[in-house]
């Protein structure tokens, strides 16, 4: 019998890949320490009446956006929970999971094909006097379009955990409505209540890409757009430190408050919902709930439908012979791929990682270097990208040109920020292979890339696929890093989509919003198909 090497190459890859998070977010901190060291004074004298101004509407729209995403989603996950079994209900879930598929930049599209100065509202809402709807009600709009459907679902999912004998109870006690609110369903709310409101608040806190678009001016600009105007427009690194500095002090109590409460940061698409049986509902009741269920199906369906309409009046044929279009495509595929790819190898390499240093351990407690490999993917949620690019920005421009680097740049960041949902999909599998296969593969001698390519291959094949595609659409639709380093030689679609929309060319905007949205869908459902494959 063969016994495990002395080093376990399962450990090494994890030790790479802690290394290469440290790597990235550790160079992000040396561009800002070394640029405040460099021009203190001028980082002193950021803290003015326009940075305070800054931080209060950073989270005064965040906590706005929460209040709005939160208080109807309890409302309508309960709605749902009432009427398990109507026809329909499964088709309203999975379009309430179509928000978080969609790249900001593109339901930024459908919001303004919507309710923008020429949008399909427009003449509801005050015809040609009607400005639009840029600033805070625009970001406001966009962040309750994005989190009242995950809100929702994560309600609805608290719900499913009342246990099956509690509703029987209720039911040949006789309970009614209120009662068993109060007693049954408001406490598995409650305790659900404090995880979802903080993740929408961080979801809120670091938004970029809807403030970008939609926020309409300095008086509703928040600390990550304000990171991105110092150094693009301004070109203001002294003011850029202090920004991200805070920027990362907020992101950072924010997740602190989290973990706390136990919230799940990384979020997730898919959620499973388990139908029940509960108490019948009156009539008046029935109707009510039925209201509640579509005014929230057309506030998510609205902007969607308005942003496929619009995208279907453009000149799809010029655009697709554009060689602007053409690049920019291949770019993003090129770049999406990439990031994904190295998402999955991380993330496989700390799970397998972790496994390895709690077999090793056997009993005790967590060292050091398990607990990093099992938190370490974690830790990127604390600084967002827009920090992490702006940090190799301010680094990297003395010594080289940062728009040259911004192909490596945009696959670093985006491979990192998706490994949390990564992580997600290959852990469970991983986990279960190594319970059954561990004790022969030691037993065998079989270790490193043949244990891989003959043991784990197998059971970690779909969901590797799964985290691959999440991956790939998360970089395809992100706009945090390229729009600090992308330039007319390097163009993803999303910032040839900002550039088009800078130049009022909104036809040309919205084709490729629609583009750019299908294959992102695409991708998404593909990583749920697999999921609900391997989970079956």
């Amino acid at each position: 019998m063969r016994l495990a090497p002395r080093s376990d190459p399962r450990i090494t890859a994890g030790i790479a890949a802690l290394g290469a998070i440290a790597l990235l977010i550790g160079g992000a901190f040396a561009g800002l320490v070394l640029e405040g060291a460099h021009d203190f004074s001028g980082a002193a004298s950021a803290f003015d009446p326009y940075l305070l101004r800054v931080v209060r509407f950073t989270l005064w729209q965040a906590l706005l956006s929460t209040l709005l995403s939160v208080v109807p989603a309890l409302f309508v996950a309960r709605a749902l929970s009432r009427h398990p079994r109507f026809r329909g209900r499964g088709l309203i879930l999975q379009l309430f999971a179509l928000p978080l598929a969609l790249p900001a930049i593109v339901a930024a599209l459908g919001i303004l094909a919507l309710y923008g100065s020429a949008g399909y509202f427009a003449g509801l809402l005050g015809g040609r006097d009607w400005p639009g709807i840029y600033g805070l009600s625009g970001i406001l709009v966009a962040h309750v379009f994005f989190n009242l459907p995950l809100a929702t679902r994560l309600f609805l999912e608290a719900l499913g955990t009342v246990p099956a004998n509690h509703w029987r109870l209720a039911s040949q006690l006789g309970m009614g409505v209120r009662p068993a609110f109060r007693l049954i369903e408001w406490p598995a709310l409650r305790a659900a209540l404090p995880g979802v409101a903080g993740l929408v608040f961080m979801l809120c806190i670091t938004s970029f890409t809807i403030v970008l678009t939609l926020g309409g001016g300095p008086a509703a600009t928040t600390l990550e757009v304000a990171i991105y105007q110092a150094l693009r427009f301004d070109f203001d690194p002294a003011r850029a430190v202090t920004l991200t500095l805070l920027q990362i002090a907020l992101t950072f109590a924010v997740v602190l408050a989290l973990t706390r409460l136990g919230a799940n940061t990384a979020g997730d698409a898919n959620l499973p919902v388990a139908a029940r049986r509960y108490l019948s509902a009156s009539p008046a009741e029935t109707l009510l709930n039925a209201a509640l269920i579509v005014l929230a199906l057309l506030f998510v369906a609205g902007p969607i439908a308005a942003m496929v309409a619009a995208g279907l009046g453009a000149d799809l044929g010029r655009l697709a012979g554009e060689g602007a279009v053409r690049q920019a495509t291949l770019t993003s595929v090129v770049l999406a791929f990439l990031s994904a790819s190295l998402a999955v190898t991380m993330s496989l390499a700390l799970i397998a990682a972790r496994r390895a240093l709690a077999l090793k351990r056997r009993s005790g407690r967590n060292t050091l270097l398990e607990h990093a490999a099992d938190t370490g993917a974690g830790f990127v949620l604390v600084v967002p990208p827009i920090v992490v690019g702006a940090g190799w920005f301010l680094l990297l421009r003395t010594v080289s040109d940062v728009f040259a680097i911004a192909p490596l740049m945009v696959v670093a960041v985006n491979a990192v920020m998706a490994m949390p949902f990564a992580i997600r999909a290959i852990r469970p599998a991983y986990d279960a292979a190594s319970e059954r296969h561990e004790r022969l593969c030691l037993l065998l001698g079989i270790f490193g890339w043949n244990r891989l390519s003959l043991i784990d291959w197998p059971s970690l094949r779909r969901p590797l696929a799964t985290g691959f595609a999440f991956a790939m659409a998360l970089s395809l639709g992100d706009l945090g890093v390229i729009a600090l380093f992308g330039s007319d030689s390097v163009q993803t679609l999303p910032y040839l989509l900002l550039a088009r929309m800078g130049s009022y060319r909104t036809a040309d905007a919205a084709g490729l919003a629609l583009l750019l949205g299908l294959v992102c869908l695409a991708l998404v459902l593909a990583a749920d198909r697999l999921g609900r494959g391997e989970r079956s």
